[in-house]
Order: C-alpha cells, then sequence, then structure tokens
C-alpha cells in the first residue's frame, strides 16, 4: 500500500514487507530503484524537478527519516520506519542465502574497503563481485563494471541526492537487478561511525543520539525538519 504525502508516493509497508517487495524486484527483469526518502529529499524535490521525477518512478520509495514517520503521523498515518542502512544490509543478507552475487559503489577507498571486509566477515556466503570508492568522473566506465560483475544487487553510498541520480541512470544501462541509494552507510560498516544504542534505535531517536555525538549535524537538522513539519502541515497540493 501507497500513501501520499506532498505530492509524493511512500510505500507503507513493515519492514519485513520492505523486504520481500525488494527481493521480488531483485528477482525481476529490469532495473529497480529504492529511494530511502528523508526530509532533506523532499527540499531537493522543492528545487530540482528532475529529481521528483526519479522519486515518482523509483519501484520502492520507503520512510527512512524519523521526520517522514512525524509527518505522516500528522496526517493520521502509522508508518513504519525502516532505516535504510538495516534494510540494506538485510537484503545483503538474503542475497547471500540465494547466492547473488552483490555490489557497492561510494565514499572513500579505505571506507569502502573497511567495510566490505566487516560485512564478508559477518555475513556467510556474501558474495561481494564488484566494490568501487565514490571517486569517480565516468560513471559509464563504472556502469560497465557493474554490469561485467553480474550483481543483483547494488548498493550506492554517493550522498543525496548524487546517488538517486547515478542509480536512475542506470536503468537503462545495466542487466536487471535491484539498486539502492545508501547515504552513509558504509561509515556505519566500516566502523568509521558508531550507530546509536538499540533503545534509540527503538524509539526513532537515533537522529538526537547522533546530533549530541556529533553536533555538526545540528545544522543540517534544525531548522530542516521544524520547517519540513510545517510544510506538511499547511500543505494543499498543487
Amino acid at each position: 500500500m501507497t500513501v501520499e504525502l506532498m505530492g509524493i508516493q511512500i510505500n507503507n509497508c513493515t519492514f519485513e514487507e520492505g523486504v520481500n517487495i525488494g527481493m521480488d524486484l531483485i528477482a525481476s527483469d529490469k532495473v529497480s530503484q529504492v529511494v530511502t526518502i528523508n526530509p532533506e529529499m523532499y527540499n531537493e524535490s522543492n528545487i530540482n524537478e528532475s529529481f521528483t521525477q526519479i522519486l515518482h518512478e523509483a519501484e520502492l520509495v520507503i520512510p527512512d527519516g524519523v521526520g517522514i514517520k512525524i509527518a505522516l503521523m500528522l496526517k493520521g498515518i502509522n508508518a513504519q520506519r525502516i532505516p535504510g542502512v538495516d534494510f540494506a544490509k538485510r537484503l545483503l543478507e538474503e542475497c547471500a542465502k540465494k547466492s547473488y552475487p552483490v555490489a557497492i559503489v561510494g565514499s572513500k577507498e579505505e571506507v569502502i574497503t573497511k567495510a566490505v571486509q566487516n560485512l564478508q566477515n559477518t555475513i556467510p556466503n556474501l558474495n561481494i563481485a564488484y566494490y568501487h570508492n565514490g571517486y569517480f568522473d565516468n560513471n559509464d566506465e563504472i556502469y560497465e563494471k557493474l554490469n561485467q560483475s553480474g550483481a543483483k544487487l547494488i548498493l550506492a553510498a554517493l550522498g543525496s541526492p548524487k546517488q538517486e541520480f547515478f542509480i536512475y541512470n542506470a536503468k537503462k544501462i545495466l542487466h536487471p537487478c535491484l539498486m539502492i541509494g545508501i547515504g552513509g552507510s558504509l561509515d556505519v560498516w566500516s566502523g568509521a561511525v558508531k550507530r546509536a544504542p538499540k533503545i534509540f534505535q527503538k524509539l526513532g531517536l537515533e537522529w538526537l543520539y547522533r546530533t549530541i555525538s556529533q553536533p555538526e549535524r545540528f545544522k543540517r537538522i534544525f531548522p530542516t525538519l521544524p520547517l519540513f513539519l510545517l510544510k506538511v502541515i499547511t500543505y494543499r497540493g498543487k
């Protein structure tokens, strides 16, 4: 089931339902895109029509940011937040069980190398067929390598909106697969960034923990989040 939030359709599903949809997309005969949406992406869509088109055409849009969950609550919709870092890792685990090759692109060389090592050490039989850091100028070369890898799941950690455009442009180039923009997930998997304690995650306050531990994030959240929620309250459609 999808719900509409300021003109964008969001999949209102449980974590497990989202994983099942993701695995179905992996098994399909096309390139599919998952967007883990947050308030910053809504801000980008307000100034970038091409990005709005990506959000409209994505095969799966899941509520990642806590701001999205709060916004939907304001509309009387109780949606489950699906953290992109957890969602992507679960799909890696499911791909390992089915012997699907996967690929990862993004972040600094030392970060992705350590993340790949940690993932392979913690997920039995995980086949990371290709990985590359996020510092490249020729997308076509990377697309070619991804095709050669045979990856059925491709994770792009290039930051938003760059990663969403990278994925969207790949739809007409790559062999059938599922692609997900994962933002800073490699920082977590590499150990460079520590995740919030489970209690913060359970209460949906991971953003608060990260703001306390990384004060520089304060400018990113405020006033972005309050202004986003104000837009939700006053939104009358286009």
